[in-house]
């Protein structure tokens, strides 16, 4: 597409406010256009909602955000949040796992040792020595994408996968490590794994990279007040700068006219438009493009995604005397419910401000193919977490409020091959001027990895298309912001 397109004046619908949509949107002000954005919710922010319990602010959803990309922490302070952005209180976690909480190991990449002793503690001594064999074995063929876990297992056995990667990747994908694509899941562990003839020597050097990087500073940044605020103030940043946000609007037809460009309906509204910015989950952007881009609609409907419901519960801080650090994650294999708990009362030193008077904690529950445990209703999701939080932690005491918060297919899945899913996605809408898509299926679920994406639908609709070639062959590592992200 030619860069007039979304120049000054240009007309562009973005679908979806959730906050890729909304990211783009503010991405193509910059560049001068005349931005619509359909959410077909009540609210904007998609999986980043902020909301309240007895009166203390708390996120219902993501809670952190990667502080060593740059695209999301921009975006924040771009839109005067910049004050508000604080780092964890605690960096410590635990790992619930072979009946008691043990201290979250150092020295891996999401979960993957370097040395054996990086996981002491954790494994067993038989585990232990498994690793320390994995230099002997020849060297493995990764190819073109491999799965997570089946790599792992087979150069350092299953208790690494089982006891650490899979509550790891589970955190942030909800999904399951033996099916995971490790080149769009792990993507700087999988490069290093091509490159040398031993795992751990692979892990060794993505950590050597990193020191030599020399980042300083936080690797995760929250917001005061959680970080569903983000979407809001990106939101009020679009509508200050002449932006025009449509919620209860669904959009139900795109179609090409006669002049080339593009007309959105939805329901008795139509709009016309220079370019179209799909930035919605995969099943709704599959039936938005059937009818103009059925080679993507095809892919698009083949992703799968995972549910999982976010407990919150408040009690009296009297009540309540936990372990120090931010919480701890549940290795799937020890057959809890639960998969992780967040102390934000600990974690996030604005909420402990809150009210000095309630400690604010929360669990996740649900992975990839859990259908009974989310079927549950709510008092039972609030019972079966007292139970495991009472058993990991001793925490008899009754909350005083309990909010359960469930996220339907609230995760796209990252199997293998889905690298190139995105790639012959991307290729069918290329051939579509005025089109782009962007959001959580393609190049990564973190938030830096959305804004990204949204950021190279706008650049490409502008007749730059290195942000997309980039994200298409590097997708954005999601790291684990801590126990309950």
């Amino acid at each position: 597409m030619s860069a007039a397109r979304t120049g000054t004046g240009q007309r562009v619908v973005v679908v979806g406010g959730g906050i890729a949509g909304l990211a783009a949107a503010h991405r193509l002000l910059d560049r001068g256009a005349r931005v619509t954005v359909l959410e077909a919710g009540a609210r904007l922010g998609g999986k980043l909602v902020a909301d309240r319990i007895e009166g203390v602010r708390v996120d219902l959803g993501a809670e952190s955000m990667l502080a060593r990309r740059p695209e999301a922490v921009g975006l924040a302070r771009e839109v005067g949040l910049a004050d508000r952005l604080q780092p964890p209180a605690t960096s410590t976690a635990a790992i619930w796992t072979r009946g008691a909480l043990r201290p979250m190991p150092k020295g891996h990449v999401m979960g993957v040792p370097g040395t054996a002793d990086a996981l002491a503690g954790v494994l067993s001594d038989e585990g232990l020595a498994r690793i320390a064999r994995e230099a002997d074995l020849p060297p493995t063929e990764v190819g073109d994408d491999v799965a997570v876990g089946e790599y792992v297992a087979a150069r350092l056995g299953r208790e690494v996968v089982d006891r650490l990667v899979e509550p790891l990747l589970g955190g942030v994908y909800a999904g399951d490590a033996y099916r995971l694509s490790m080149r769009s899941a792990v993507p700087q562990l999988f490069r290093a794994a091509r490159a040398h003839p031993s795992l751990t020597e692979a892990v060794r050097a993505v950590q050597g990279q990193t020191a030599a990087a020399a980042q300083s500073g936080p690797v995760f940044l929250g917001l005061e007040g959680g970080i569903g605020t983000l979407p809001l103030a990106v939101a009020a940043s679009v509508t200050a700068r002449g932006g025009d946000i449509l919620t209860g609007r669904a959009a139900t037809g795109l179609r090409r006219d006669a002049e080339g460009g593009w007309r959105v309906t939805a329901g008795d509204l139509v709009l016309p438009a220079d370019a179209v910015v799909v930035a919605v989950p995969a099943p709704a952007a599959a039936d938005l493009l059937a009818a103009e881009c059925p080679g993507a609609a095809a892919e698009l409907r083949a992703v799968e995604y995972a549910s999982m419901a976010l407990v919150t519960l408040a009690y009296r801080r009297v009540d309540v005397s936990l372990p120090q650090g931010s919480g701890f994650l549940v290795p799937p294999v020890d057959g809890r419910t639960i998969k992780a708990s967040t102390f934000s009362a600990q974690k996030w030193a604005w909420s402990a401000q809150e009210d000095p008077e309630l400690f604010v904690l929360r669990t996740s529950v649900g992975r990839y193919g859990e259908t009974e445990v989310l079927g549950r209703d709510d008092a039972d999701l609030v019972e079966v977490s007292r139970h495991d939080l009472r058993e990991a932690t001793g925490l008899t005491a009754a909350p005083v409020a309990g909010l359960v918060t469930r996220w339907t297919d609230g995760l796209p899945q990252y199997p293998v091959g889905h690298h190139a899913r995105v790639a012959r996605i991307r290729e069918h809408v290329a051939g579509l001027p005025g089109l782009a898509v962007c959001g959580a299926q393609y190049d990564g679920v973190g938030i830096p990895a959305c804004v990204a994406s949204a950021y190279a639908a706008a650049d490409q609709l502008a007749g730059d298309p290195r942000g997309v070639q980039r994200l298409t062959a590097d997708p954005v590592q999601s790291l684990h912001g801590g126990a309950g992200e």
